[in-house]
């Protein structure tokens, strides 16, 4: 059951680096974490960042990039493990559908994971492959 009640969602790209630490590391995202300045900076210059306080403290964050008119790329989507299973993460991208409901492409890439694929699906999101398309990606390390 979904209870967002005591959650607060807002617009906001001003995260202190020791939030942005404690919950990218919660996520396991170290790589990120690795030049906090750096994520700090990329938070800032997003299209649009959504925060989830509970209390005050950052339980969840989701982060957009695009030019909000064609293309909306979801780069990072995370709630505590604490607070997972209820709601936060539908609400946070409730969120993003909501603003850019005229954009045609929403774009992610996320684990491969029945949960995570599972949890995507629910909210409407198809696998590239499932719409005859194909995802390329280069990481550089």
């Amino acid at each position: 059951m979904e209870d967002t009640d005591n959650i607060a969602f807002e617009e906001s790209s001003n995260i202190n680096k020791e939030e942005l630490c404690a919950l990218y590391n919660d996520a396991g995202w170290t790589l990120y974490t690795n030049d906090i300045d750096r994520l700090k900076d990329a938070v800032a210059n997003s299209l649009q960042t959504i925060t989830a306080r509970s209390d005050g403290k950052l339980v969840g964050l989701i982060r957009c990039v695009g030019d909000g008119k064609t293309i909306i790329y979801i780069q990072d989507i995370l709630v505590l493990r604490e607070y997972k299973r209820c709601g936060i993460g539908t609400r946070l991208v409730d969120i993003v559908l909501k603003k850019y409901h005229d954009v045609r492409q929403i774009v992610l890439l996320t684990d491969d994971t029945e949960e995570v694929k599972e949890f995507y699906r629910s909210l409407g999101f198809s696998e590239a492959g499932n719409m005859k398309l194909v995802c390329f990606v280069k990481i550089r390390s």
